[in-house]
């Protein structure tokens, strides 16, 4: 690690910053391993990575120094690859199928195939409980602008896109995202902590039928 990606992220935090995604997911999964008592939480989001602690077992100063003389990391190394889940997405819960398809200037059912064959990587969760950010579309699916207005309401499990990411709204929320799609698994319950997703995984649609998700609706993944 070269130079000092570290700095405060309020009283009870180190913010660490690195170059990509890739440096950062490695180093998350570094510290992870490697438990050490004062760390409370690793949170992952894109080139960043918060580690928490408490102020009664380390300060940020010693914290930080922990971090950067202790951390064995070669961050330009690729890391280790994540957990694959499979979600299955009924492609005919579509609203915004032909805005996506006249942005990109390709056919509907292209659009659902390069979207079903990409292996995405969960780069944050984030906006409501759950959401994972995936990144990232391939490139004849980027550049897609948000709904000129967002929606209401967007069901859980309807599975969006815009710019270079697409993702999951697992609650009802309102949502400005194009809705290409909708997943029939529960991704997230708050009674029973039910969070399967976390940053760093690795995430592929399986195109399914409307018989197919009303099969599957409310199983767990």
């Amino acid at each position: 690690m070269t130079g000092d990606p570290f700095r405060p992220l309020g009283d009870q935090a180190v913010l660490a910053s690195f170059a990509d995604e890739a440096a950062a997911l490695r180093f998350a999964r570094a510290v992870r391993r490697r438990q050490p008592t004062w760390v409370q939480d690793v949170v992952l989001a894109y080139t960043t990575v918060a580690v928490f602690f408490n102020l009664d077992d380390i300060n940020y100063a010693a914290a930080a120094a922990e971090l950067q003389q202790s951390s064995p990391l070669d961050v330009s190394a690729p890391p280790e690859e994540g957990r694959l889940h499979s979600i299955p997405c009924c492609y005919e819960y579509q609203l915004d199928l032909a805005r996506v398809a006249e942005s990109t200037g390709l056919a509907a059912d292209e659009v659902i195939r390069l979207h079903a064959g990409t292996v995405y990587t969960v780069c944050a969760i984030g906006f409501c409980p759950g959401f994972p950010y995936l990144g990232y579309l391939p490139d004849a699916l980027c550049g897609v602008p948000r709904l000129p207005a967002p929606r209401l309401r967007v069901e859980a499990g309807s599975v969006g896109l815009t710019g270079r990411q697409t993702g999951i709204y697992t609650e009802p929320r309102p949502g400005g995202w194009n809705l290409i799609g909708r997943t029939p698994l529960e991704l997230v319950n708050l009674v029973d902590s039910y969070f399967p997703l976390r940053a760093g995984d690795r995430l592929q649609f399986v195109r399914i039928d409307e018989v197919e998700f009303k099969a599957l609706q409310g199983q767990r993944l």
